[in-house]
């Protein structure tokens, strides 16, 4: 199957996908834990659709053992976390189990991992619809499109606690939605008025702008726009020149977003003034751009002049009101924060501070707009 391939040997960007998706389960699982341990019976559950045989044929553990292994070592997790693993190929079922099996100390977990054997679709999403979930990671890395389906997105985060990220690849999403033999699919992923409407759309546009529009869109189907909070991360090829996949995070929950975003933060793979791409491109890594050329921060301080002005909030706040839909993360806004203080522009209280800190409860106070020079006298 061409899914064979892909577990040939473990590319550095499936590290940085499985890196991506191991420490947010770890970090959400300790959110969500105690908010659940006073029930009855505490769960918590992670869910992966296209789970894969458990390891590259280089030996490298993919992310159902990780997330296991992480139960494994924590007391508390081991006794609520419940996992559910599908894969349709029979064989990666197979080794899936096995792998599982030799992991050290798995008897430790209450409750045995559950494996699957099925396909991905209606019939799936039918029964999450019914059912009421435990709080859950839901993992979703399809070799193609098929499967892939806004119905399943929403079927399980339609409950309390749940969070999705899918891994998609870009390349044939783009082709297919100029291919009319999978319209059905196109549709299943955008929602149908929209796919047609992209496909009128996508006519003429660059290739950059074609991307940029089609994971717009994507990210709007998925509830940008609906109070959910949506984030993608781009993969580029070896050669840095074209994207080959991107992984999207869907919470319903800011601190979710919070999270997720300082977690893709430090996977990017280039940094422009400390401000991440939220890419990751085999490239950055051989050819390192003149960072320079680009100042990010700059932009940030014109932004926070703008909506700010004349207004005194804490940088907590200030991050908080700003950060979703932009790639600046809570550090960014400190150290800029602290450059327009030594600059005079703001106005920060406290302003005797321990040496290069800026802490969550800091005040400060923007200058009105058109004031002489821009900045805060004293």
């Amino acid at each position: 199957m061409a899914t064979d391939s892909f577990f040939e040997e473990s590319r550095e960007q499936s590290a940085v996908k499985t890196a991506i998706v191991s420490k947010y389960f770890w970090s959400w699982a300790k959110v969500i834990m105690p908010q659940v341990r006073t029930r009855t019976d505490p769960k918590i559950a992670y869910l992966d659709l296209f789970a894969g045989p458990g390891r590259y044929k280089d030996g490298t553990k993919s992310t159902p053992l990780l997330i296991l292994e992480k139960a494994i070592e924590d007391p508390e997790m081991s006794q609520m976390l419940v996992t559910i693993f599908n894969d349709r190929d029979d064989n990666n079922a197979h080794d899936l189990q096995a792998a599982i099996e030799q992991l050290p100390e798995i008897d430790k977990l209450k409750n045995r991992p559950i494996i699957l054997n099925n396909d991905v679709g209606e019939e799936m999403v039918k029964l999450f619809s019914s059912i009421h979930l435990v709080p859950t990671l839901f993992f979703v890395d399809p070799w193609g499109y098929k499967g892939l389906s806004l119905q399943l997105v929403n079927s399980v985060l339609k409950d309390w606690g749940c969070d999705c990220i899918f891994f998609f690849n870009y390349n044939r999403i783009n082709m297919g939605l100029s291919n009319p033999m999978v319209q059905e699919h196109m549709a299943a992923l955008f929602g149908e008025e929209r796919a047609e409407a992209m496909q009128v759309k996508l006519e003429g546009l660059s290739p950059q702008d074609r991307e940029n529009y089609i994971v717009e869109e994507l990210c709007e189907a998925l509830g940008a726009k609906r109070g959910r909070f949506v984030l993608p991360f781009t993969f580029k090829s070896e050669a840095g020149t074209r994207t080959s996949h991107h992984l999207i995070f869907v919470s319903k929950h800011p601190l979710g977003y919070g999270i997720m975003k300082e977690i893709m933060a430090g996977e990017s793979s280039l940094h422009e003034q400390g401000v991440p791409s939220f890419q990751y491109s085999p490239a950055d890594q051989r050819f390192p751009l003149l960072f320079e050329l680009n100042r990010p921060l700059d932009d940030l301080e014109d932004m926070l002049l703008a909506q700010f002005a004349g207004r005194t909030l804490p940088m907590k706040a200030i991050y908080e009101r700003h950060h979703v839909g932009r790639r600046f993360i809570k550090k960014n806004y400190k150290d800029v924060l602290k450059q327009m203080e030594a600059k005079g522009i703001i106005r920060c209280e406290p302003a005797k501070r321990p040496k290069n800190t800026f802490g969550d409860n800091v005040s400060v106070t923007f200058p009105r707009r058109g004031g002489e020079s821009g900045k805060i006298q004293h």
